[in-house]
């Protein structure tokens, strides 16, 4: 993240994450920190969004607050089966959230996905693009999205791509295990993307916050740059890394490795109007993956 927002600490409301216990949830808990906001984390066990009560019981107390809503049911695969539980988590709990934010007066950062997009594109997707999700994570996720500005129009809804952190199941955390494990990995060549470090991310969620509270809304893109595909990411990975012996990476096309979802072939987003609107810019998706890497060194 870079940019002049959040340089000094913010005082006036607090900072309330719904999702704590994620990747993003726990990256943002640490960077508030750092940034000396005072912020509340609720991981699924303290906080279901799918509990309508304890959810309006929850924003009761935090009314004035920005909440960040990185609660997700992210199982890309796993949704194509269980429709059911990503619709209760991605869309029932969003619209239960935004409900909750317009009642007590707080206001929302709700994060969604580049799958929203169908993925034959040939630029970065911007915000106002035609949406066309082709799994069932994608479809709620946009239901989630639509439910969340249905209800609270001055919720910002900020999609980002290719996740990944120092902790939790992700792709960087995966190939380093893996590449310790086999001399030889398959990683496709033909989906292309911006792969976000949380940390990153974070950041530039407790940056904006003031903004947002300030009244700022809208949907907008984050994610890392410039555009890369999945085998040109995790070749990244190994030759950053301190594995002894690095696995050699082949190129692969999703026909040879096909998976329960479909996945988009191009989801890389156009980031220019949140940078326009904040003055925060993603990191370098390399810049990024280093940083990431030391953390997994210093662990």
């Amino acid at each position: 993240m870079r940019g002049k927002a959040g340089a000094t600490p913010m005082t006036g409301f607090g900072l309330v994450v719904i999702g704590a216990g994620g990747q993003l949830g726990r990256a943002v808990l640490e960077a508030a920190g750092d940034a000396g906001q005072p912020v509340a984390g609720y991981d699924r066990e303290r906080l279901d969004v799918t509990d309508h009560a304890a959810v309006a019981a929850c924003l009761a107390a935090h009314a004035g607050d920005v909440v960040i809503n990185a609660a997700a049911f992210t199982d890309v695969d796993g949704a194509e089966d269980a429709v059911e539980a990503a619709h209760a988590v991605n869309v029932d709990g969003a619209d239960t959230v935004a409900r909750a934010c317009a009642t007590h007066g707080a206001r929302l950062i709700h994060i969604s996905t580049d799958y929203v997009f169908s993925g034959d594109g040939r630029r970065p997707w911007r915000p106002d693009d035609p949406t066309g999700p082709i799994n069932a994570y994608g479809r709620t996720k946009l239901a989630g999205e639509k439910a969340v500005l249905g209800r609270l129009e001055d919720a910002v809804v900020l999609r980002t791509s290719g996740v990944y952190a120092a902790w939790g199941r992700n792709f960087v955390r995966t190939m380093l295990r893996v590449g310790v494990e086999r001399k030889r990995l398959q990683v496709v060549s033909d989906q292309v993307l911006g792969p976000t470090s949380a940390h990153d991310l974070a950041q530039a969620l407790v940056s904006i916050a003031p903004a947002v509270r300030d009244g700022i809304s809208g949907l907008y893109h984050y994610c890392g740059t410039p555009e890369t595909s999945w085998h040109e990411f995790a070749s990244a990975i190994f030759q950053s890394s301190n594995l002894a012996r690095p696995p050699t990476v082949e190129a692969i096309t999703s026909a040879e490795w096909p998976t329960r979802a479909r996945r988009p072939a191009y989801s890389m987003l156009d980031p220019a109007t949140f940078e326009s609107a904040f003055d925060v810019h993603p990191l370098p998706w390399r810049e990024a993956l280093t940083d990431v890497l030391r953390r997994l060194e210093e662990e």
